[in-house]
């Protein structure tokens, strides 16, 4: 059965609604409370909700909007849940990201930013280019001004951010983030893993990473 994927405005977001997502993560290293959540929404413009046979299996909370001009999505806070339909989860949310930026930013090239804790979150930029951080690449000036501009819309002061690692040090408390396991992280890359190795989940650490739909691709992958 397909995954049934659906957006709306953050108003309208229920106190059941909430509550699913509060139990979607009840039992994973982000265990994110209502009341958490119930402040994203208040924070937040948009959620995406993925269901498989009408219940919750994956969301996430998200704005697009111009930043300094350029079109952005940002990607906060938000999950899929651990069962062996993860993979379907994520394209399908990940489709419906495509599919907004196309709408609002038709024939434009748009970034797509997020933060994780897991070399995992690099699957949400399967089909993107340009993916900062990567193994083997130095980050340009552009870049890292890039990396800033999203921990400030995250939120995150200038101190806690490291813009040449693209790494965010925690306070010890849970974090705002995308919490996303790969269905088989011993397949994922040494070298992807590499770029996280100075993160301390437990600490509430992250990393901002982003990537680029092409106006030409992002026709094909929202269409």
């Amino acid at each position: 059965m397909a995954i049934d994927v659906e957006t709306k405005d953050c108003t309208s977001v229920t106190d059941a609604e909430l509550g699913e997502m509060e139990e979607l993560v009840s039992e994973s290293p982000h265990p994110f409370s209502m009341g958490l959540l119930s402040k994203q929404a208040e924070e937040w413009v948009l959620v995406t909700t993925a269901r498989d046979n009408g219940k919750l299996k994956g969301f996430v909370f998200t704005t697009l909007e111009r930043i300094g001009g350029t079109p952005a999505v940002l990607m906060g806070i938000g999950a899929v849940t651990r069962t062996s339909r993860r993979n379907t989860v994520l394209r399908g949310i990940m489709a419906e990201m495509f599919h907004r930026a196309l709408m609002a930013f038709p024939d434009e090239d748009v970034v797509i930013g997020t933060r994780f804790d897991d070399a995992s979150g690099f699957e949400l930029f399967a089909h993107l280019d340009e993916v900062v951080p990567r193994p083997g690449h130095k980050a340009s000036g552009e870049e890292r001004a890039w990396g800033r501009r999203f921990a400030k819309r995250f939120g995150i002061t200038a101190t806690a951010y490291d813009d040449r690692c693209f790494t965010v040090r925690g306070d010890g408390s849970l974090t705002c983030l995308f919490s996303h396991e790969s269905a088989k992280p011993e397949k994922i890359d040494a070298d992807v893993r590499g770029l996280l190795g100075d993160i301390d989940p437990a600490n509430g650490d992250s990393m901002i990473a982003f990537a680029w739909a092409m106006a030409d691709k992002l026709e094909k992958l929202g269409s």
